[in-house]
């Protein structure tokens, strides 16, 4: 079975950390063990990608930022991306005049 999502059509939710929508959950596509989302992050906005016992990707589709981790910044743009392991965080932050969308994928750590 082959499921079509037209992203454009789904609402964005407005959070502390920018706009954000799920493009690849259960209700969607009956996805059981992936979360997939687009995330909007407007000049000088924040969205902070906290550890937890899931593996995270995000990857820069469009603008200009800075990823924080392990108290370093790095300075990414369109095509950059950060793969962080469970317990691993990093802060993403949209550059001054610029903004950022994210492709953000969480998948779950897998039993040893």
């Amino acid at each position: 079975m082959l499921t079509f999502i037209d992203t454009n059509q789904l609402p964005k939710n407005k959070t502390s950390q920018g706009e954000v929508t799920e493009v690849l959950n259960r209700d969607l596509c009956g996805a059981k063990n992936v979360v997939a989302a687009l995330r909007w992050l407007k000049s000088g906005e924040r969205f902070s990608a906290e550890a937890s016992n899931k593996h995270q990707l995000l990857y820069f589709m469009e603008g200009k930022g800075t990823v924080r981790m392990d108290n370093k910044d790095y300075e990414v743009s369109k095509g950059a991306g950060v793969y962080l392991a469970p317990s691993e965080t990093a802060t993403i932050q949209a550059a001054s005049n610029n903004s950022v969308k994210l492709f953000h994928l969480v998948v779950p750590k897998i039993p040893a």
